[in-house]
């Protein structure tokens, strides 16, 4: 006797779904914290850190880099975790929190510390809801 396996995927829409929202936020994101940057130094918040500058641009590069880290993880997540949506938010909640911590000791005047932990709290609010929803819970 012969058994043939089905080995189509149903979770390959989903991923596509997923990859796709997560890029957009990615790029919304990117927007909102160059945007919040900007707006904090047109206010006249430095965005000196150890002496250099921090060019607004360089806040939607990291933001675009870490927000795809984000996804990379929702992915695997998507695959492989018991509960994706549940453990990619327990996860994202800690690693947000933990990334306030160079900018709270950072070598920075405390306004541009609160602007720089600002935008990982926009991008955040941005990012892991928007993939959190297309997760399975």
């Amino acid at each position: 006797m012969t058994a043939t396996l089905n080995t189509t995927h149903v979770a390959t829409p989903r991923l596509g779904a997923l990859t796709i929202t997560g890029l957009a936020a990615a790029t919304v994101a990117s927007a909102a914290t160059m945007t919040v940057a900007a707006a904090g130094h047109a206010v006249g918040i430095s965005l000196d850190m150890g002496g250099a500058p921090i060019p607004v641009t360089g806040f939607g590069v990291l933001t675009a880099g870490f927000s795809l880290i984000g996804l990379v993880l929702a992915v695997a997540l998507a695959r492989w975790a018991r509960h994706p949506r549940r453990t990619f938010l327990r996860t994202t909640v800690v690693l947000t929190a933990l990334s306030l911590v160079p900018d709270a000791i950072a070598d920075a005047s405390s306004p541009t510390k609160a602007l720089l932990m600002l935008t990982h709290l926009v991008a955040a609010a941005i990012v892991v809801p928007a993939i959190a929803r297309r997760l399975t819970a």
